[in-house]
């Protein structure tokens, strides 16, 4: 949408208020509001707001930010009243002086699609697969059913919620593909259609803040907590991932056995080789490496397949052959995570794999969880990380994943994640207590 477009629209669906929205480096959505009478200031020269309190944004002496908003993300929020509306525009955070600002993730984002532009892919096409959990409340993990995969019965409750969803999140523009329920009980997923990079980081924040809104309005709370159930899988997003060059898929080969073509092997072993330095983006949480365990179908072992799901990486044969479906699906991030960061490093791992010639080594068809450690190693097979703790040394000592963040997020992050595990190794657990309390 135009500026002029965007001002129709405000008339149209009789908007007073503005949101402005932008994120932190963690990831949580930021906000404030503006009138009607302020928008064509905004749009024009941006509305200005102090950084200093932003989470990994500069301190309070050079704390004078500008919000730019995107005009094409204007959409009238349907969670809100239609007399005197609510919009939201997303928003490029930049300097006073008009550069963008290094530590807006939407940049580092942008960042990543610039180099993949000019190594001639016009399009890094993104299919995220988002889970959560709905609960009684924010205190405690009560669940709404005890349904399993694709349950069809009065067992999945959450059915209304999930078709609120869906008609909130088409309002708001995003197309959806699925919608169901997941493995564990009062577990949903529901999958939007593919996107552009920059969009679908977009819509990831607009996916959130929506199944948020509607189970808050209906007297429940929505989690994208990896890990909130012991003994149940937790909650991940798998991430399909393709590059076009115009309209032709830049990972087809229509003569190669795996109908990869050389750039898309690349690709794929560049995030192979790259995953375990830059797990602590798409695993940011203490909480995201009790998902990453064997046997609960989150993927820890650093191999590709294409009908094995315990492999990192999966090639999809659901229409083999077939140029428009060929994609990576990388298999571990969970729905917790800064969308914008991920998503670039998962693209610039990608492209470093193309740009440097990486070989992809042959798939791994077996139960990777059926093998032993002796078995894994004689194969080369490596594992993700097992604490954030080792995550976040693997990332501070990446070059790849300060490239891709850029000095200011990567040394701010480092920091935040670091005293994120010193908080909580510092806790004395239920676990410890009820173990050892007695007998110590």
């Amino acid at each position: 949408m135009t500026h002029e477009q965007v001002t129709a629209a405000v008339k149209e669906h009789d908007v007073k208020f503005i949101r402005l929205w932008f994120t932190d480096i963690l990831g949580q959505l930021k906000s404030f509001a503006i009138t009607v009478e302020e928008l064509d200031n905004a749009l024009e020269e941006g509305m200005g707001f102090d950084g200093s309190s932003i989470t990994g944004f500069n301190a309070i002496e050079e704390s004078d930010m500008v919000a730019h908003p995107d005009t094409s993300t204007f959409q009238i929020l349907p969670y809100r009243p239609r007399e005197k509306a609510v919009a939201r525009m997303i928003c490029d955070v930049k300097n006073p002086d008009g550069t963008p600002y290094e530590g807006d993730p939407r940049y580092v984002m942008r960042r990543a699609l610039d180099r993949a532009d000019r190594m001639g892919f016009d399009h890094f096409y993104l299919g995220p697969e988002p889970e959560f959990f709905l609960f009684r409340g924010s205190d405690a993990t009560e669940v709404l059913d005890e349904g399993g995969y694709f349950d069809l019965t009065t067992l999945d409750a959450a059915s209304d919620l999930r078709r609120e969803m869906v008609l909130a999140l088409e309002q708001m523009g995003i197309r959806v593909e699925y919608s169901h329920h997941e493995v564990g009980p009062s577990q949903h997923e529901i999958d939007m259609r593919y996107d552009d990079g920059l969009a679908m980081s977009d819509n990831i924040m607009t996916y959130r803040t929506i199944v948020k809104e509607i189970a808050h309005r209906n007297g429940c709370y929505a989690t994208f907590m990896p890990k909130p159930l012991m003994g149940e899988n937790g909650s991940g997003m798998h991430v399909h991932q393709s590059l076009f060059r115009g309209k032709k898929n830049a990972f087809f080969d229509a003569k190669d056995e795996f109908f990869l073509s050389k750039d898309g092997k690349a690709f794929i072993a560049g995030q192979l080789k790259h995953a375990r330095e830059i797990s602590c983006v798409f695993a940011q949480w203490v909480n995201s490496y009790k998902r990453l365990v064997p046997g609960y179908e989150a993927p820890v072992y650093i191999a590709w397949s294409r009908r094995n799901r315990s492999a990192l990486v999966r090639v999809p044969v659901y229409h083999p052959g077939k140029e428009t479906a060929t994609r990576a699906e990388f298999r571990s991030p969970d729905p917790a995570c800064n969308p914008y960061l991920t998503f670039a490093v998962l693209l610039q791992a990608g492209l470093e794999g193309i740009e440097n010639g990486y070989e992809l080594a042959p798939p791994m068809e077996k139960n990777l969880y059926d093998l032993t450690p002796r078995e894994r190693k004689k194969a080369g097979i490596d594992s993700l990380p097992e604490t954030l703790a080792e995550a976040i040394q693997l990332g501070s000592e990446s070059k790849l994943l300060k490239k891709t963040l850029g000095e200011h997020i990567h040394s701010r992050y480092v920091d935040i994640k670091r005293a994120e595990w010193d908080e909580f190794r510092l806790q004395v657990t239920p676990w410890e207590l009820e173990k050892d309390l007695p007998i110590l």
